[in-house]
């Protein structure tokens, strides 16, 4: 019989909403993973992740380094790249919680760091693995839609009252607000579906009191291919509209509601268990054109594919689940936009 290969042990900088929501329970459901470490100062957290995950806590990123095998930067996106720097710096691999970071140009300096180094850097897209979105890719496949005209895609929310936090109270050095939040997703599930883009425009806004980021923003995206995305975030919809909305050449495809597997994180149902990305009848979306619609089954989510996807780069020497090269596209659409949004023009790329 061979050997049992141990699994990798996996430091986590950060506790937050994105450490404690998404990465360790998915970490944790892994094979070949184990959440070992995490950085927290705080003792509730701290005894949180040892009776949860057995890791244990520490004070530092930078005492990851040399008792973790891959590191995952999970804290506020002003820190994005300068601990992904030290951690590559230090010979250890990376995943990078979207944004990678705040500009292209930091973007392009970390994948350089990583090619020079031979480590793997990747960005946590999970929206990737959305159902509703391997839905729209399996229709895309198929040839049902035909060629897509405009993909209408929404992150909407009602929250009158600010949460508070850096997202929403800091200023640009921050990277805070919803363009760089929900758009991170939101642009980069347009440019997956739909390639480049050549024109930009936005319009992005600061509505709630005491907010200093933006909290209700629009853009739209013209692709090389003729292709139209308009895509919407905002904290200020009291009426949401569809999630997404594809008008193909053949049909249409609209799809109302979230995907599931984030409200099972938040109920702390484990990523693991049989169904966990699964839709009930209810939610599926609608296809077809004119009068012919027809509910449409949705694709399992599947978050871990992102985490299992690391293990494949970093066991076999697979692609990573997502290119930084992508991510550095993504970036640039995103300043494209916030010029756009600015300056009041539309903006080439």
């Amino acid at each position: 019989m061979g050997e049992t290969v141990p699994a990798l042990r996996v430091g986590l900088a950060g506790y937050g909403v994105a450490g404690a929501l998404f990465h360790a329970p998915l970490i944790a459901a892994t094979p070949g993973l184990s959440l070992s470490a995490v950085v927290t100062r705080s003792p509730e957290r701290a005894a949180e992740v040892a009776r949860k995950y057995g890791a244990r806590a520490v004070g530092d990123a930078a005492e990851l380094w040399g008792v973790c095998d891959l590191v995952v930067v999970a804290s506020p996106n002003r820190t994005h790249v300068p601990l992904a720097e030290a951690a590559l710096r230090a010979g250890v691999p990376v995943v990078v919680d979207k944004p990678l970071a705040a500009t292209a140009a930091q973007a392009r300096g970390l994948a350089e760091l990583a090619r020079e180094r031979g480590l793997m850097l990747t960005v946590f897209q999970n929206r990737r693995w959305d159902g509703d979105f391997l839905t729209i890719r399996r229709l895309l496949s198929s040839g049902e839609l035909g060629t897509v005209n405009r993909l209408e895609s929404r992150f909407e929310r009602w929250r009158p009252v600010p949460k508070g936090g850096w997202r929403e109270s800091g200023g640009a050095e921050e990277v805070g607000g919803l363009l760089y939040d929900l758009g991170s997703h939101l642009v980069d599930q347009a440019l997956s579906l739909l390639g480049p883009v050549t024109r930009v425009y936005a319009e992005s806004d600061a509505r709630r009191p005491g907010v200093a980021a933006d909290d209700d923003t629009f853009v739209a995206l013209t692709h090389l291919s003729g292709a139209r995305s308009h895509l919407w975030m905002s904290a200020l919809s009291p009426m949401p509209g569809p999630r997404f909305l594809v008008a193909g050449s053949r049909a249409g495809y609209s799809k109302h509601g979230l995907d599931v597997q984030e409200e099972r994180l938040r109920a702390g149902l484990s990523p693991s268990v049989p169904g966990f990305g699964d839709e009930p009848p209810q939610r599926w979306g609608t296809m077809g054109a004119g009068d012919d619609l027809h509910p449409v089954r949705t694709e399992p989510g599947a978050y871990l594919d992102f985490y299992r996807g690391v293990v494949a780069s970093l066991r076999e020497g697979a692609p990573a689940p997502v290119d930084p090269e992508e991510a550095i596209e993504t970036l640039t659409v995103l300043e494209a936009a916030r010029r756009s949004a600015t300056e009041g023009l539309v903006v080439g790329l």
